[in-house]
């Protein structure tokens, strides 16, 4: 299945279309894998600090992302990207991403490293770093953002679409923060990780989708 073929043919393509980029972002954004760190670096904040910290990362990721879906096909246009090279790349980076979550590994690539998880429990606000930037508005955030956005730039309903979906995202994002503490105890870090492992495997399929159409846009092969 080529992704993004077929949606001047009705309802169903469309709702295929819409379910792969609500995955991509779900899984990439990852507002369950979020609730671990989110507890250990507020561990000492009250219930109300809390709720303010989550609040505010979310909305600065949220101005950073939406600004970059809107800046970034002008960005990549700038620097002769071409949206095959960035589909090539882009896929090569969420896979990567993928064997971190079924893996259960922290690179970087989704999460913050140990030097600033160390750095940011040194901070009493950590709404801008590290959660707004890289724990929700990561590599692979804008990677997928860039790569949507993209593939529906010339179809006005599709990218409005597509930016719902990132607004519903986030704002699950949010939920799973606010509830973090709960969340915490009912899932525990095992569980964190098994429900990473699934979400994991399901953004390899299609981080080596976006490959592929990478690579036939660049008519290596039909």
């Amino acid at each position: 299945m080529v992704y993004g073929a077929g949606f001047q043919s009705g309802g169903a393509p469309v709702k295929e279309s819409l379910l792969q980029a609500f995955v991509t972002l779900f899984v990439v954004i990852d507002p369950i894998g979020q609730i671990p760190t989110f507890v250990a670096l507020t561990r000492t904040h009250s219930e109300e600090e809390r709720r303010r910290i989550a609040l505010r990362g979310v909305l600065i990721a949220a101005v950073v992302l939406f600004a970059f879906a809107f800046a970034g096909d002008w960005l990549l246009r700038a620097l002769g990207i071409s949206m095959a090279a960035l589909k090539v790349a882009g896929g090569a980076l969420l896979f990567l991403l993928a064997m971190d979550m079924v893996f259960a590994l922290e690179t970087g690539i989704r999460t913050a490293t140990g030097a600033e998880k160390q750095e940011a429990e040194q901070r009493r606000d950590i709404s801008v770093f590290p959660l707004a930037i890289p724990l929700i508005a990561g590599p692979g955030a804008f990677t997928s953002v860039a790569l949507l956005m993209g593939r529906y730039r010339d179809d006005t309903s599709m990218v409005a679409a597509v930016l719902a979906v990132l607004a519903v995202v986030l704002a699950l994002s949010l939920l799973s923060l606010l509830l973090a503490t709960r969340a915490q105890k009912l899932l525990g870090i095992t569980g964190a990780n098994v429900i990473g492992r699934v979400l994991g495997i399901l953004l390899s399929a299609l981080a080596v989708q976006f490959v592929l159409d990478g690579l036939r846009e660049a008519g290596l092969f039909a």
